[in-house]
């Protein structure tokens, strides 16, 4: 897969020094009285191109591995940020789909007598099937396929994934050992890197706030950003309408951006923060903005027809670098993105 969630566009041994080199992070802000809003930041070490894409319902679709691919058809349109798999997204549903870098994570073996997933297409088969991340986690404890990691610039791809719908819901899935597990409640709305989950939330315990007595942590590593992003939103103001809200939520995606440069010598590899999105669920609005643009951009999936037979529709971001504003009206047809094979 040329461009997966959260990987380095670097060279593997590289992209191997430091954990701090692998990054995203997610926050949903699900109790502000307006809407469950969902925003998540995209870093990658070199500038990586990205589309926004409306994908109707219908499409039939296999796991992209190279034996044995699990097949489906989509049960639900979505829109989605990709160039070649599915990084994040929403349902029309009001479900979102979120993969992040994770260090520990471990598929297992692949077993080709199981149907195979392709780690770019794991988030787009939660976004086709479900609409609530109840749905989804029922069966994420036990899937009907198996997580194919597959390489990229010589390193085994490993990532999470996050879930969120509009009653609040969330959900965070990880493989450990070739088992997937899942972390499922409301109060989970924070998500970054390596530690694995488990240990994020053991370390957030020991902070001002949280129930310890640490100050608020300022650097760049993930179990660092995992601290503030849930203390600034503990604290945000209540919203008095879904401006507002959107507002907040990326304030604080915005906080635990990564900054371009890399002046610290231990960090050679730092991966700036490329893009972000926020995911309107209750309004089923979809924001996008890309840090070289300072403008913001939405799909309205209220505007979009998803019927089954409606053609696939993209909007090329780097062609529409200065749009502004509500873009639904300049989705085109197009032939749905690849996705490269999967181990």
């Amino acid at each position: 897969m040329r461009t997966l969630p959260c990987l380095l566009a670097a060279a593997a041994m590289i992209a191997a020094a430091s954990p701090s080199a692998r990054a995203c992070s997610l926050v949903m802000w699900s109790d502000n009285g307006q809407a469950v809003v969902v925003a998540r930041n995209m870093d990658w070490a070199a500038p990586m191109p990205v589309d926004l894409w409306a994908l109707p319902r219908g499409i039939a679709r296999h796991g992209h591995t190279a034996a044995n691919p699990i097949r489906w058809a989509a049960r639900y349109g979505s829109v989605v940020a990709s160039h070649d798999g599915t990084s994040d997204g929403m349902n029309e549903k009001g479900l979102s789909a979120h993969l992040l870098w994770l260090t520990e994570a471990d598929y297992g073996r692949r077993d080709a007598a199981r149907p195979g997933l392709s780690a770019g297409m794991w988030a787009q088969y939660f976004l086709d099937n479900f609409a609530t991340v109840a749905e989804a986690v029922a069966v994420a404890k036990a899937p009907p396929f198996q997580v194919a990691g597959g390489a990229y610039q010589g390193r085994t791809v490993a990532l999470h994934l996050a879930l969120r719908d509009k009653s609040g819901d969330a959900a965070v899935i990880e493989y450990v050992d070739g088992v997937p597990k899942v972390y499922h409640g409301r109060n989970y709305p924070v998500m970054t890197n390596s530690p694995p989950f488990d240990q994020q939330l053991a370390g957030l315990a020991r902070y001002k706030g949280f129930g310890g007595n640490e100050t608020l942590p300022g650097t760049t590593d993930a179990a660092d950003r995992f601290v503030r992003a849930a203390f600034y939103l503990s604290r945000l103001p209540k919203p008095v309408d879904q401006r507002e809200a959107v507002a907040g939520v990326l304030s604080i995606a915005r906080n635990v951006a990564q900054p371009f440069g890399t002046p610290d010598p231990l960090r050679p590899y730092i991966s700036a923060t490329r893009w972000r999105t926020v995911a309107d669920l209750t309004n089923r609005v979809y924001f996008f903005e890309t840090t070289l643009n300072p403008g913001i951009v939405w799909l309205r999936l209220d505007r979009i027809d998803f019927r089954r037979g409606q053609p696939v529709r993209r909007i090329d971001m780097m062609k529409h670098a200065d749009a502004v504003g509500d873009v639904t009206a300049k989705l085109r047809p197009a032939k749905e993105f690849a996705v490269q094979v999967g181990d």
